[in-house]
């Protein structure tokens, strides 16, 4: 348990380094413990139970598979909490510019409406928070499903397979590249129309591979899974 607690604490640290203090501020303890435990959850979601959720993951991430993801998502979802508190910032003030006393009887609730501006934009977080959270699962969704697509048509024919997907030397990122062309299928045949959001921010944007609609098979996961085996 305590291994446990130190590799966790070592993501965090790892993770506080990194991040663009420009991009998101400085994080407080409090936001980058949440942001540690908002990625473990959706890291453990990602890969999934199954042999070709489990291949899948191991191909986008490499050797160092949950800690790695974990390191990811968690720089994802301090640059995500980053965005949504610009944004309602920036709608608040849009809004309390139009009328300033409707606005202090709607959102204040202390003595002289004074806090009416900070609970505007923690509501208006939520908000924006709520979409990027429904986005993240739609595109771990769309990998899953790739997974499992991708993972039938190697059955059928494991080296056109490989010749079909491969792009390194040996051909062995075949299986990454093929969720990762399917996944971004899927996710932009469902995408709105351009006068349209579904999610209400931009794609989620992964590191390592640009998007998280992007290439699993790149990056540090390259080569980690053959095209004959899950």
């Amino acid at each position: 348990m305590r291994a446990r607690v130190f590799r966790w604490v070592g993501v965090a640290t790892a993770v506080a380094a990194i991040v663009p203090a420009a991009a998101v501020g400085k994080p407080s303890k409090a936001e980058l413990k949440a942001a540690v435990r908002e990625a473990k959850r959706e890291c453990q979601l990602e890969r999934g139970s199954t042999d070709a959720t489990r291949a899948a993951f191991r191909a986008k991430y490499g050797s160092l598979g949950l800690g790695h993801c974990v390191k990811v998502r968690t720089r994802d979802a301090l640059r995500e909490a980053a965005q949504a508190r610009r944004q309602a910032l920036k709608d608040c003030k849009v809004e309390r510019a139009q009328d300033p006393a409707a606005f202090a009887e709607k959102y204040g609730t202390n003595r002289n409406r004074r806090n009416a501006l900070g609970r505007c934009v923690s509501q208006k977080m939520r908000v924006i928070a709520a979409k990027q959270d429904r986005a993240d699962r739609e595109e771990i969704e769309a990998e899953h499903n790739a997974a499992a697509a991708c993972r039938a048509e190697r059955s059928q024919d494991p080296q056109a397979f490989a010749e079909k997907y491969g792009t390194n030397r040996n051909k062995r990122n075949a299986f990454g590249k093929c969720v990762s062309q399917r996944a971004r299928a899927d996710q932009e045949s469902e995408q709105p129309e351009p006068n349209g959001d579904a999610h209400g921010g931009q794609p989620h944007e992964h590191p390592n591979g640009g998007s998280g609609q992007g290439d699993p098979g790149s990056g540090a996961g390259e080569g980690s899974s053959s095209p004959g085996t899950v």
